[in-house]
């Protein structure tokens, strides 16, 4: 008896084997396609904001603009970028790179490889270069968003034809925006290891010894802080009660020192800051004099003040005043020094 022969083996399906494949190829068509749509989303957003910026008296222009970054980044690269304010404030650069990666395309870092240069409205631009000069911005629907800049080892050049600047190095500058609770917005500022130039006031009081500086503030009614340029803007923060409230703020030059204490700042319908700041004060008569034979105010201002302050000093070298920003006046205890600072132009 014979046994029947066996039946012929079946081959192996290989559909299992190719479908981690095709849905690999799926997966990589989709993010290529979430990519470039990323990208040209990316584009028409910033030409949307040059053409409103435009129409606000803004302008900001490159001569070339690359994006790249894929698959897991949007880069974006400026070349001989400038932009101006309409009170005349700018910044050009001869590169600007900036990166977000596609899962957080709302988290931008900027840097200026090349460095940079900011142009003063009378004074002229200024060359800044450094060991490092990158920024950050997020929370971009925020009121303020969250920014911040810093600068390492950086150097000042005043451009040719330009006005001198007042620092010529500086070991460390940081600028912070925030947005904080109960519609507050805060800034802060620090600048460490300043030089400054051969001549000038920083010269005259601080010699060759450092010069440091540091500003923390807190804004409130942030939610009004809108307009379709800088002036409207304040006008409309100031007009909704907004007001600047100074938490520590101070200059050192050398062995002077001007400390503020806590202080409430406000914006005038002419545009000047408005206001009260005490201060502490150290070695304020050689500041003093510095101001007056710079001419940053009247000489006879000047000496009236340090004799206000000589006679706060009570036989130390440091005073308590109070510097007041009212009718467009600064005061420092009863003696006008002059103008009050302009934060916008009320023409």
């Amino acid at each position: 008896m014979s046994l029947p022969d066996p039946s012929p083996a079946r081959k192996p399906r290989r559909l299992g084997l190719w479908l981690p494949f095709v849905a690999l190829g799926l997966l990589v068509a989709l993010w290529s396609g979430a990519w470039v749509w990323a990208r040209g989303q990316a584009a028409s957003r910033m030409d949307a904001a040059v053409a409103a910026l435009g129409q606000a008296g803004y302008h900001l222009a490159w001569k070339d603009r690359q994006i790249g970054g894929y698959p897991f980044r949007l880069d974006v690269t400026l070349t001989e970028f400038s932009g101006r304010e309409p009170s005349g404030w700018g910044l050009d650069a001869p590169r600007l790179e900036a990166e977000a990666y596609m899962h957080a395309l709302g988290n931008w870092v900027i840097a200026a490889p090349a460095g940079l240069s900011f142009v003063r409205p009378i004074g002229g631009p200024v060359a800044v270069k450094g060991d490092l000069l990158h920024a950050s911005l997020t929370h971009l629907a925020a009121r303020p968003p969250s920014f911040s800049f810093e600068g390492v080892k950086l150097t000042f050049t005043p451009q040719p034809g330009a006005q001198p600047f007042a620092l010529t190095t500086a070991d460390r500058v940081e600028f912070h925006l925030r947005a904080g609770p109960d519609d507050e917005g805060g800034v802060f500022a620090r600048l460490d290891g300043g030089k400054a130039r051969l001549s000038g006031l920083f010269a005259r009081v601080a010699g060759d010894k450092p010069i440091g500086i540091v500003w923390n503030s807190t804004l409130s009614k942030m939610s009004a802080f809108q307009g379709r340029d800088w002036p409207s803007a304040v006008r409309h923060w100031a007009d909704a009660g907004g007001r600047m409230t100074v938490r520590d703020a101070g200059i050192t030059a050398g062995d002077a020192v001007l400390g503020v204490r806590t202080g409430t700042l406000g914006v005038a319908s002419d545009g000047r800051l408005s206001g009260s700041l005490p201060v502490t004060l150290r070695q304020a008569p050689r500041a003093l004099d510095a101001m007056g034979a710079e001419g940053v105010v009247d000489q006879g201002a000047a000496q009236s003040a340090t004799a206000v302050v000589q006679a706060r000093q009570a036989g130390g070298d440091t005073a308590q005043a109070t510097l007041d920003f009212q009718a467009g006046r600064t005061t420092l205890g009863p003696v006008a020094l002059g103008a009050a600072p302009k934060v916008y132009d009320a023409r």
